[in-house]
């Protein structure tokens, strides 16, 4: 892989991390707010597990710095629960890559299940409230577009021929 094309790949990476940024970001109606998918944690899995070698925790935990800054919350809590998805993605990659798409949605939601967990701890012990039963309902929300996240990113993937 020449030079460029590595660099080429990292502002493909870099932008679909730029757009999953956004959409954490974007005004939903009070009720929706709970049902919005984690998509930082989502796009971060996709990277982790297409490329291994490129993405991983350091990118976990810079995205969830990135999180944290964007929406004012607690330094640190979302780039360790994502630094923490991102070594789990890393470790399981090989075996969720020969599975079913359904498969890996099972793996994604119990991967988000442990980013959630990791978060509302760390709100816990600094004596936030426990969320509302909502704030759960994005897990399987966002397992259930792991499949549309997956065929759209392996496609610019594979469209731009990041490696």
């Amino acid at each position: 892989m020449t030079e460029q094309q590595a660099r080429k790949g990292s502002g493909i990476i870099l932008l679909s991390f730029l757009v999953a940024l956004m959409l954490t970001i974007v005004p939903l109606p009070g009720w929706a707010q709970g049902f919005r998918p984690e998509w930082t944690a989502l796009i971060l899995l996709y990277w982790s597990l297409a490329l291994p070698q490129r993405v991983g925790v350091g990118v976990g935990w810079l995205a969830g710095l990135l999180q944290d800054a964007l929406l004012g919350t607690l330094l640190g809590q979302h780039a360790l629960a994502f630094a923490l998805i991102a070594f789990l993605a890393l470790r399981l990659h090989r075996p969720l890559r020969l599975v079913p798409i359904w498969q890996q949605a099972l793996a994604v939601l119990a991967l988000l299940l442990v980013a959630q967990l990791v978060v509302f701890w760390i709100n816990g012990i600094i004596g936030r409230p426990a969320p509302a039963w909502q704030a759960w309902a994005s897990i399987p929300v966002g397992a259930a577009m792991w499949p549309l996240i997956f065929y759209v990113l392996r496609g610019v993937r594979r469209r731009f021929q990041v490696q």
